[in-house]
């Protein structure tokens, strides 16, 4: 460091040196620096406030992260200014973005601007100016943070497990010192939380019971077909505030969090959680992060920017839906929400829960390593909730109608809608894919349609568009097939609205509803109407679904991916948990063979069963989360630079290069699951190398990437 020194500055008493995080996106800079802090900045210079520090000639910003006595450095320079003196990063926050940072190969200060939400003047002057802003209450000195040990959530070791279960089974470490004393509010017992829908599954009383107790039982739940989900997490934070302590809830999306916020509201009152997502603005997101690090409200509730949020006394950490990608964080170091949760409740000794309609080979590796318990219905229950479902692939479907095969809709799925309309029941209708004709092919030799320019697939917007190129965005008016030189086209893959408009020309005089990225729709009427929706975009039905049709499944199930058959059911469970049981006329058609293992899994509501079955395959092919895989993308010359300078951990394997975009390639790093920490560590330590060296090419890092392909 370098810089010019103060000869009018004298230094604090007490402990004089501050430890800072210096924002630089550089790994080889990945540790603290010491500075001064001066006499007129004591009383500011707190654990967890922003900064401004000289650093290589520059201003720069920074952590304050502790204060000590003493420093290892002979003339540390002195810190330039507090920029605010309201402590945003939690002592508790900082050692889960250390231990973070260690898992997937990054630097604490990009996890720490994932964890921290940018600065908001206005709103800390509003906090500031009120009465009870003067009390803020100050930070504990934050440590460094050892990452040894951290890692045990995923599923490696026992930890926590090992000691004695719960009541009815639910595994969970015994309270925390001083117990579940006083509840948010006042002190004395613990209110007992009516289990309600809890009771569909023979462990769920006793989870809720632990919850409330102070204990921290760690579920993984598969929810009921019909489930209202949102007020079974409802249930579980209530149970946790009532024995004093906080939760945190992460969902994929906001329509999720409006359900969540909705079920919360109901059963807590107003004024008991905030929101965090990147949704709300600067200003609101500020807002409610301050509330939350000022202990304002013992919940918070979230998209994945949430997953870093400060709760005080954290008692539970729970994710809906693990297996939607969008839990992904796609900034560095690429953290994923369900880990980093999973990470805090091992390293807070709180409470974990992992919920959804499917089941994801991570949640299964929990349940397997006894991490954590499951929590299911039986099976009489859940025949009794779930919809009659029909494959349309399977021999005597196709001896009645042997263009089944092929059709887009069969004769089974057509008079289920018809059926459902008859008796004024809504059908939806899930296709994979948005758009009119997303992907079009000559008509003549079937050959695809590509762009002149770049090769890209060419689509049609509308019945009378023209078309168009879906990477470049130019127009092919004059397309003429470069095989056979013929201009008529053809569908190849048939989007969402052309779905609708088909629909609508089958069944004359029905309401025809579409919900996807353009327009997302929350809930529709109960009466006759087709709703035409993609994956994830399904809304719910007054009353639930009279019929779903499950279409163009080859498009989800022949995906070059690993997770290929978990997404395709994860995607066809959330659709099928909206129709009526089967008792009330639900009726599901699948198009798709019945011997297919996801097709199976979703005909007997068993996304427990193929979670086992894919874990299995994957432990013997070497493939996540049965191992750690680390992804080294970049120019060819960059890789190879970078993993020549790794000292890769006993019983590492290279494989590759495959192409990636844009002209780089990639490498992938398998290591056993007891290697994890010491690969993260061996790729942090060469990127920190080619960062010193200041290398041109850049490197892109991924630990557990969700993509392999």
């Amino acid at each position: 460091m370098s810089g010019t020194r103060r000869s009018d500055r004298r230094p604090a008493d007490g402990s004089p040196v501050a430890r800072v995080c210096v924002d630089l996106p550089l790994a080889h800079l990945d540790r603290p620096f010491d500075y001064l802090v001066p006499a007129e900045l004591d009383a500011q210079a707190l654990p967890g406030v922003r900064v401004k520090v000289r650093f290589a000639g520059q201003l720069v910003d920074g952590w304050l992260l502790e204060r000590v006595a003493e420093s290892d450095h002979p003339r540390p320079l002195y810190l330039e200014k507090v920029v605010s003196p309201v402590p945003v990063l939690a002592p508790e926050v900082a050692r889960l973005a250390r231990a973070v940072a260690d898992r997937y190969a990054g630097s604490l200060a990009d996890v720490l601007r994932l964890a921290v939400p940018p600065r908001h003047a206005r709103v800390e002057k509003e906090l500031t100016a009120a009465p009870e802003a003067d009390a803020v209450p100050e930070a504990d000195a934050v440590a460094n943070g050892d990452a040894d040990g951290t890692m045990r959530a995923d599923g490696t070791t026992a930890g926590a497990a090992d000691r004695p279960d719960g009541p009815d089974g639910i595994a969970g470490p015994s309270s925390p010192a001083g117990g579940p004393s006083g509840r948010a509010g006042g002190g004395g017992t613990p209110d007992a939380v009516d289990p309600r829908g809890w009771r569909d599954y023979p462990a769920g009383p006793a989870l809720l019971r632990a919850l409330t107790d102070g204990r921290s039982p760690r579920a993984v739940w598969s929810a009921l077909p019909g489930e209202d989900w949102a007020a079974r997490y409802a249930d579980a934070v209530a149970a946790v505030v009532a024995g004093g302590r906080g939760a945190l809830v992460v969902v994929a999306d906001a329509r999720d969090l409006e359900r969540l916020d909705a079920a919360l509201t109901d059963v807590l009152g107003t004024g008991r959680h905030v929101r965090l997502s990147a949704a709300l603005g600067p200003a609101r997101r500020y807002r409610a992060f301050l509330a939350a690090r000022r202990g304002e409200v013992p919940v918070v509730i979230g998209t994945r920017a949430a997953m870093f949020a400060p709760v005080e006394r954290l008692g539970l950490v729970a994710i809906w839906d693990d297996g939607d990608d969008l839990h992904a964080e796609p900034r560095a170091p690429y953290p994923h929400a369900r880990e980093v949760l999973l990470t805090r409740a091992q390293l807070g000794e709180a409470a974990a829960l992992v919920g959804g309609y499917a089941r994801t080979a991570e949640a299964q590796l929990l349940v397997e390593t006894r991490w954590a318990r499951e929590v299911v219905a039986d099976r009489a229950t859940v025949r009794a909730r779930m919809p009659a479902i029909a494959p349309t692939g399977d021999d005597p479907h196709l001896a009645r109608d042997p263009g089944a095969a092929s059709a887009r809709l069969p004769s089974l799925a057509w008079t289920t809608a018809r059926d459902a309309l008859r008796a004024d029941l809504p059908v939806l209708v899930q296709v994979p894919r948005r758009g009119y004709l997303p992907s079009i092919a000559c008509a003549d030799c079937r050959a695809p349609a590509r762009c002149p320019h770049c090769a890209g697939p060419l689509a049609l917007p509308a019945a009378d568009g023209v078309p168009a190129c879906r990477w470049c965005g130019r127009v092919a008016a004059a397309y003429a097939c470069p095989e056979c030189g013929g201009r008529r086209l053809r569908a190849a893959v048939t989007g969402a609205r052309r779905t609708a408009e088909e629909l609508g020309r089958a069944f004359p005089g029905v309401p025809v509803r579409t919900s996807g990225r353009e327009e997302v729709l929350s809930a529709v009427p109960g009466g006759a109407g087709l709703v035409i929706a993609t994956p994830g975009a399904e809304p719910v039905a007054d009353g639930g679904y009279g019929a779903v049709l499950l279409l163009d499944s080859w498009s989800l199930l022949t995906r070059a991916d690993l997770r290929a058959g978990e997404e395709a059911l994860r995607r066809w469970l959330a659709a099928v948990a909206l129709a009526r049981p089967g008792g009330a006329g639900g009726r599901v058609v699948v198009v798709a063979d019945g011997g297919l293992a996801p097709v199976q899994a979703l005909l007997r509501w068993d996304a427990a069963w193929f979670a086992a079955r894919e874990l299995a395959e994957r432990r013997e092919l070497g493939f996540p989360p049965a191992v750690r895989m680390a992804s080294v993308t970049g120019p060819a010359d960059a890789v190879a630079d970078l993993l020549a300078g790794v000292r890769l951990p006993d019983g590492a394997e290279i494989l590759g290069p495959v192409p990636a975009d844009e002209g780089r390639e990639r490498m992938l790093v398998r290591v056993p699951r007891a290697r994890a920490a010491a690969l993260a560590g061996a790729l942090h330590t060469a990127a920190g190398q080619r960062s010193a060296r200041k290398a041109a090419d850049p490197v892109r890092l991924q630990v557990d990437p969700l993509s392999l392909f």
